[in-house]
């Protein structure tokens, strides 16, 4: 059986994890990076569950982090990709879709009454 595209194909795993999809919703409105720690802390995730998916996103090509020392300490930026910005678009296109059909299957017709 061929697999054809249904509005359902584009919500790839990548990006649909809610904490990735949280990482690279806060990554792509940081512009010039983020650091490690407010991501965590905007994700509300522990430093191994953060670092476990910063490690898949950028295995996918999504960001690039960066590790580095400031006054002889850790500090460790994330950016998100030309790449990754491009297919995280289209995601979250793909995604606006998929919900947009939904909303539109799930609607109560107007009638003036109301449904109890």
């Amino acid at each position: 059986m061929m697999d054809k595209a249904t509005p359902y194909s584009e919500l790839t795993r990548r990006f649909h994890e809610p904490n990735r999809l949280a990482i690279m919703s806060a990554t792509c409105a940081a512009k010039g990076g983020i650091s490690f720690t407010e991501l965590r802390d905007l994700c509300a995730l522990t430093d191994g569950n953060l670092s476990r998916h910063l490690g898949k996103l950028e295995a996918a090509g999504a960001v690039i982090v960066h590790k580095r020392f400031v006054n002889a300490k850790p500090k460790t930026t994330v950016h998100v990709t030309q790449e990754g910005l491009a297919e995280f678009t289209s995601y979250l296109a793909a995604l606006e879709n998929a919900l947009s059909l939904a909303r539109d299957a799930t609607a109560l017709p107007d009638t003036g009454a109301l449904r109890v």
